[in-house]
């Protein structure tokens, strides 16, 4: 015979105060777990999301990134023939020759540095790059000092704002528009001229061609040819592909940190669960005993006590996703191991995540109501009535 539900909830109702406490500390412990979980979601899908599947990237074989690739430019004349390169509306190849160097930026109200992307594009840029938009003033002429800055760099550095001029490769560049790329990575990025740049850096070689497929199914061949062409030391690789390997290093590393923490706050929580229903079934001896006398077997007494625990965890889960969802709303920045440039990003809270997080909670409860609940159990009966 089994005990109703509806004992084991009035049992954590009439101790609203511990269920409070111990629900509370498992909450935090499945914040942090979440918290970090979104953090490593957040940057892949920054970076995944800023390429696009039909896109291909050529970087020099071995290269990690753009930033320690270099492409010649009779190696980028024979990418650029390719048959299974796109054409745009007006007749040109959908490819774009760019170059992509480092420089140090000082934040705003502070005096500290952080390297920022600049981008050498050339007049695909744009196209090859429809999230990316144009959000206040203009693009910047060909073959002039002139800079567009993301949003993200128009907003956090010095110098980065419309009208500011920006000091690099021993010039002086005047930004002259700020755009928008959604929760892409270009955000955090500075795009002039290809050939502008190219001369203020001592640049004669580019770091990556991009071009669309004309058939995105050709991929595989496109790849075969290029990489397997004595003239040119190339890879190539899907620019999703590409972007999702610059994220690898850096989640990994969220991942592990946050499982790290999260082990050490769990057992915190799973002990304050346990300490919880150990002093429930000390309380509750002469219940106990009563139930077992009016023909509840031990599994009932078992699965009561278990319950009572699942149910404080999924209290906790719940709020501790909730509060976690908050996160989503700030924006924080790091550096990207990969690249070594300034990267910002948002929380990103997903099922996947929210799924695993209840999970994880309704795990610490069943381990911390165990054991109490056994012990419950196995109590004898005649012993649990004689207790005062």
């Amino acid at each position: 015979m089994a005990i109703p539900y509806s004992y084991s909830l009035r049992n954590l109702w009439t101790r609203r105060l511990t269920t409070v406490l111990t629900a509370s500390g498992m909450a935090l412990v499945v914040f942090v777990f979440a918290a970090t979980l979104m953090l490593a979601e957040g940057l892949r899908q920054t970076l995944v999301a800023t390429g696009s599947y039909d896109n291909v990237i050529v970087i020099r074989k071995s290269a990690n990134s753009e930033v320690q690739s270099g492409v010649e430019r009779a190696q980028a004349a024979i990418v650029e023939s390719l048959p299974e390169v796109a054409v745009g509306a007006d007749g040109q190849p959908l490819l774009d020759k760019e170059l992509v160097v480092l420089i140090n930026l000082v934040k705003r109200g502070t005096t500290k540095p952080a390297n920022v992307v600049i981008r050498g594009v050339g007049s695909a840029g744009l196209a090859l790059r429809p999230q990316v938009r144009l959000i206040a003033g203009r693009m910047p002429r060909s073959g002039s000092d002139e800079v567009i800055a993301g949003k993200s760099i128009a907003e956090r550095f010095q110098g980065g704002g419309i009208g500011e001029r920006l000091r690099f490769g021993m010039r002086d560049w005047t930004v002259v528009g700020t755009f928008s790329a959604g929760t892409t990575g270009f955000n955090s990025e500075i795009w002039g001229d290809a050939d502008q740049l190219m001369q203020a850096f001592r640049r004669p070689v580019y770091s990556s061609i991009i071009f669309r497929l004309r058939d995105s199914s050709e991929f595989e061949r496109v790849k075969s040819n290029i990489e397997g062409n004595p003239r040119l030391t190339l890879e190539a690789k899907r620019e999703t592909r590409y972007y999702a390997d610059q994220s690898e290093m850096m989640a990994k590393f969220l991942r592990i940190l946050g499982l790290t923490l999260t082990i050490i706050f769990s057992l915190g929580a799973v002990i304050g669960a346990m300490i919880t229903m150990y002093a429930a079934v000390a309380n509750r001896v002469i219940e106990i005993g009563t139930l077992r006398a009016l023909g509840f077997g031990k599994a009932s007494i078992l699965a009561a006590f278990v319950l009572e625990s699942l149910f404080l965890g999924l209290v906790g889960g719940l709020l501790g996703i909730f509060c976690a969802s908050f996160m989503q709303l700030i924006t924080i920045s790091t550096m990207n191991w990969q690249t070594f440039a300034e990267l910002a990003f948002s929380f990103s809270l997903t099922f996947g995540i929210a799924g695993k997080s209840l999970l994880f909670s309704l795990v610490m409860g069943f381990v911390g109501g165990l054991l109490p609940a056994v012990r419950a159990a196995r109590m004898n009966i005649v012993e649990a009535l004689r207790a005062t």
